[in-house]
């Protein structure tokens, strides 16, 4: 064996090396909740960035501490209080310390042998999660990488079991549409057009004030869609809109999908997580009649990205999405079998990315998931009550769960003017550091969008952000 091969693979340095790892991120999330230590990001330009690492590289000495180092430090900070962005949370140490075990296994799971504890392990979180929804005995699914491709999956099923043709096999013969709402998110649209279906095939009904779908309009919707030569399939309902956090009413769109004979399939990426929340779990209501549901755990329960479920409530749903042969894989393709999930995956190699999810399930129960979705969501009303108390201020919509719009309306300012303040005071806040925010146009209007997704943030913090943007609107 060469010499360098031994290296990379000696035990003694890989335990000297990841004891002082794991000593570093516990100092880390030990000081970084104390804001005069660590800010939510250290800005810097794109090409500044690669100006950095690219010299990193062109003098490397080795030293993987002063690599770790310097990423933790030019990183974004999830897990400081005054990271308000994305929707995205700070996972909890068991999770990512299973992400360490996870990547040594590097067991993929297309078939069961490759992954013996990991695709019984997902179906253990898959059959909890389902049972949270009120899905049912005979729901399943599994996990994959994101809420962009659970939803195509979803869609996919759908077509296979609502097209009036068997398109997997003898490709589409009529016009198939789905319905959903405006203000779904883009990866909707998507998947559909990956499809085929075009830009006519997303047939979008209006949201109302609220941002919502406005339901009562599904059946107009519906009917022009049939008159002008389509075959409506599907309605996707939201939960939530990822602009606004507004949900859409489910038990509504769920008789209508039940009168038409249409699939309902629900995009829960980020408010799924509320089944567990026994405070907020009735923004769910009607989930349990979904033909599929999919939830991201990296959003808003505590795991690494990306670690989503897709769930079909008739479990041999999933399995009529791809008919494919591999003999080096399994004998049958057509057999229903819930441990060789390539045959219902888009991915073959897939990551052991249960084990993240069960670690925290596992080591906490599910009394840590209520405790932080109703924590977080409560801290949303909480920003929502500062903001209206505060002059100059305006919030979007009254939020249903922790993503909060708001944006900066100075007395006698022109409202031709709100959009582009609006948006350098979220420039200048980003390039200051101490504050992470992003912003989202609604109907034309510019606002101000955070996510409160740390438990560490408290009501001191989103006062002082409330500040910082008077702040800087004064200085701009």
């Amino acid at each position: 064996m060469h010499p360098i091969i031994r290296e990379a693979y000696d035990a003694e340095i890989f335990r000297r090396e990841g004891h002082l790892l794991v000593d570093l991120l516990a100092d880390y999330l030990r000081d970084v909740v104390d804001t005069d230590q660590w800010q939510a990001l250290a800005w810097q330009s794109p090409e500044a960035a690669f100006d950095f690492w690219n010299g990193m590289w062109q003098q490397s000495d080795g030293n993987l501490q002063q690599l770790f180092k310097e990423t933790l430090a030019r990183s974004i900070h999830l897990h400081h209080p005054h990271y308000m962005g994305h929707q995205i949370n700070p996972p909890a140490p068991a999770a990512f310390l299973s992400s360490l075990l996870v990547d040594a296994l590097n067991n993929g799971m297309g078939v069961f042998e490759m992954g013996m504890a990991g695709t019984a392990i997902e179906r253990v979180v898959i059959k909890t999660t389902a049972n949270a929804m009120g899905l049912g005995e005979n729901a399943d699914g599994f996990l994959t990488s994101g809420g962009t491709l659970a939803n195509l999956t979803a869609l996919l099923a759908a077509r296979s079991a609502k097209a009036p043709e068997a398109v997997w096999e003898e490709g589409a013969q009529s016009r198939l549409a789905l319905l959903v709402s405006e203000e779904s998110h883009y990866c909707i649209d998507r998947a559909a057009r990956i499809m085929g279906w075009g830009d006519a095939g997303v047939i979008k009904v209006p949201a109302d004030e609220q941002y919502a779908m406005r339901t009562e309009l599904l059946e107009e919707y519906y009917q022009k869609a049939v008159d002008a030569g389509f075959t409506v399939i599907a309605v996707v309902g939201s939960a939530c809109a990822t602009s606004t956090g507004s949900f859409d009413n489910l038990e509504a769109i769920g008789a209508f999908c039940r009168q038409r004979d249409l699939w309902f399939h629900v995009d829960g990426a980020h408010g799924g997580a509320l089944a567990f929340s026994d405070a907020y779990r009735h923004l769910l209501n009607g989930i349990a009649t979904a033909d599929s549901v999919v939830m991201d755990f990296h959003k808003m329960l505590l795991a690494p990205a990306i670690t989503t479920a897709l769930i079909f409530s008739n479990g041999n749903n999933g399995y009529h999405t791809f008919h494919q042969r591999a003999q080096y894989l399994w004998a049958d393709a057509e057999q229903v079998e819930w441990y060789n999930l390539a045959k219902r995956t888009f991915e073959c190699t897939k990551q052991m990315m249960s084990l993240k999810v069960f670690a925290v399930m596992y080591s906490h129960g599910l009394e840590l998931w209520d405790a932080y979705v109703s924590q977080m969501c409560d801290l949303g009303k909480t920003m929502a009550e500062l903001i209206e108390a505060k002059p100059g201020f305006e919030l979007a919509v009254a939020p249903q769960c922790n993503i909060v719009c708001f944006r900066y309306v100075p007395e006698g300012a022109a409202p031709e003017s709100l959009n582009v303040l609006n948006q350098a005071i979220r420039q200048q806040i980003i390039g200051k550091g101490d504050f992470y925010i992003v912003q989202t146009m609604l109907r034309g209007k510019a606002y101000l969008r955070i996510t409160l997704a740390n438990p560490f943030t408290r009501e001191n913090d989103l006062v002082a952000l409330l500040d910082e943007v008077e702040s800087q609107a004064g200085r701009l």
